[in-house]
């Protein structure tokens, strides 16, 4: 019984640690409502293999998650701020 709990368990362990992608911080000036946050958002859900946004308006913070093998080029990401009417100031990125 107990070959049968572990197979799965090592297959769920493996697609996680495949699934590794990276994490991209970036300092956004102009942030002040919600309304802003749902305009950066749907603007970075049309790139592919973003997965997770948070945005934290008091901080001027917007936190990406990407999926392995998706970039994030700074110019990329100064030209979508400033489409959307806001000041891009710099991103830091962080492998997972």
């Amino acid at each position: 019984m107990k070959r049968y709990l572990i197979l799965p368990l090592l297959l769920l362990w493996s697609l996680s640690a495949s699934a590794a992608g990276t994490q991209y911080a970036m300092r956004v000036d102009g942030l002040a409502c919600p309304y802003c946050a749902y305009g950066i958002e749907k603007k970075l859900k049309q790139i592919e293999g973003v997965e997770k946004i948070d945005i934290d308006l008091e901080k001027g913070l917007v936190t990406v998650l990407v999926r392995e093998g998706t970039v994030l080029g700074e110019p990329q990401m100064v030209k979508l701020f400033q489409d959307a009417g806001f000041t891009y100031r710099s991103m830091t990125t962080k492998p997972l």
